[in-house]
């Protein structure tokens, strides 16, 4: 690596970091010698994809975006297995668990976000785990070839993922959730009941509302049942967390760098160090922390063209539209969930329906449940008066530059 060319050091290795990568590097390839630190073994992967591969429908090697050979390629030192531990901004180094330690003239922290837990009774007990990176979903395959009842415990997008893929490598798995319904902040109480319903037909048990009282353990320490506030006992040799993140900013803290929930950042990601940025899930912005790749993927593409010193955009929060498939079935939810007014359709029979609110004649909201046609059409119109449309509104057959 030349040493006439300014050395950029970005802590973690996750979706935010790679995609800032690619956008550094399209920006100014050449202006940097870049050296990433990935806590974990594994190289750039899609996180999204985790639940098909516990599931069973994909293997690890399909999930890697960025390989070895992707940074060996385009010259950046990718060190694995060995996270950054501290940062020295008065001489703006980093250092390793195993004591490396690499100079820096722009640094960014890509640390993303920590899994929460139950603080109760017994959540110690070996067999309650999480379900985050490649190392936890190992974890839960291997565990499921012995295990005969799993809990999980979180009715949203990774909690339903993680029963349903369980389920699918033969282990009875009952979901508990808080909420009235599941997926409650993204779909609406008949949406949530349709999925629930759904849940069920396949073979996964659905407590509504619950909640987690305390965890049993036999003599060796193993998880053997989750206890509820209202009394119910399940019994469990596997219980799975999936309530939630809370950024990562631990190394940001230890190195004196402003935190909140989150890493403090400006409109270009920079923190209060001008040296130092961050982007991702460790990220507080404006008094918002983040947990979806949308806008994820904007801090990264802001915050490289400032690396690039093309630094004419500022990162903006835009709601993003959720587009999923649990269990094979299509879900789609845009804007708030409220208006004035709202149209409705169901078709029992094919599992489909469709609701929109309204405020006065603009569209404020959208809920698709198995027939997601048209999504793009209604994104694209949030806001907008669709008085003109109104009569098709419900049905993406009848709308005008119908989306596929």
């Amino acid at each position: 690596m030349s040493p006439q060319r300014p050395h950029l050091v970005v802590v973690g290795n996750g979706m935010a970091a790679t995609r800032l990568l690619e956008e550094v590097l399209a920006l100014a390839p050449t202006r940097y010698q870049i050296t990433v630190f990935s806590a974990e073994q594994a190289p750039g992967y899609n996180r999204v994809l985790l639940s098909p591969v516990l599931g069973g429908e994909k293997d690890e090697a399909s999930i890697v975006t960025h390989d070895q050979t992707w940074y060996h390629a385009r010259g950046i030192h990718l060190v694995t297995g060995d996270p950054v531990c501290a940062i020295d901004r008065r001489r703006r180094q980093v250092t390793s668990r195993s004591g490396l330690c690499v100079p820096y003239h722009r640094l960014v922290l890509a640390t993303g976000s920590l899994p929460r837990r139950l603080d109760c009774d017994g959540a110690d007990a070996q067999g309650i785990t999480t379900f985050r990176d490649l190392r936890d979903t190992r974890a839960l395959i291997q565990a499921s070839t012995r295990s005969r009842a799993a809990v999980v415990i979180g009715g949203g997008f990774l909690g339903i993922e993680a029963a349903e893929a369980l389920h699918r490598r033969g282990v009875a798995v009952t979901l508990l959730h808080t909420g009235e319904w599941l997926l409650n902040r993204q779909l609406d109480r008949e949406a949530g009941a349709l999925l629930r319903d759904e849940l069920q037909r396949r073979g996964v048990q659905v407590c509504l509302p619950s909640r987690t009282a305390s965890f049993e353990q036999d003599h060796r320490g193993q998880v053997r049942a989750v206890r509820l506030q209202d009394g119910r006992r399940l019994k469990a040799d596997l219980v799975v967390q999936a309530i939630g993140i809370t950024p990562d900013v631990r190394l940001a803290r230890a190195a004196g760098l402003h935190c909140e929930q989150g890493v403090l950042t400006d409109d270009t990601l920079q923190t209060y160090d001008p040296a130092i940025y961050a982007v991702g899930e460790c990220v507080q912005h404006r008094q918002r922390t983040f947990g979806l790749v949308a806008p994820l993927y904007e801090q990264a593409r802001v915050c490289a063209a400032h690396l690039a010193e093309q630094g004419h955009r500022r990162y903006r929060y835009r709601d993003s539209a959720t587009r999923l498939k649990v269990s094979g079935v299509a879900m789609f939810s845009a804007g708030d969930i409220q208006g004035d007014s709202d149209l409705y359709w169901r078709d029992t029979r094919a599992g489909v329906y469709r609701r929109l609110w309204l405020q006065g004649d603009r569209l404020r909201g959208v809920v698709l449940y198995g027939d997601t046609r048209g999504a793009a059409w209604f994104e694209q119109r949030l806001g907008e008066d669709v008085s003109a449309f109104r009569d098709g509104l419900l049905f993406a057959d009848c709308l005008p530059e119908r989306a596929a």
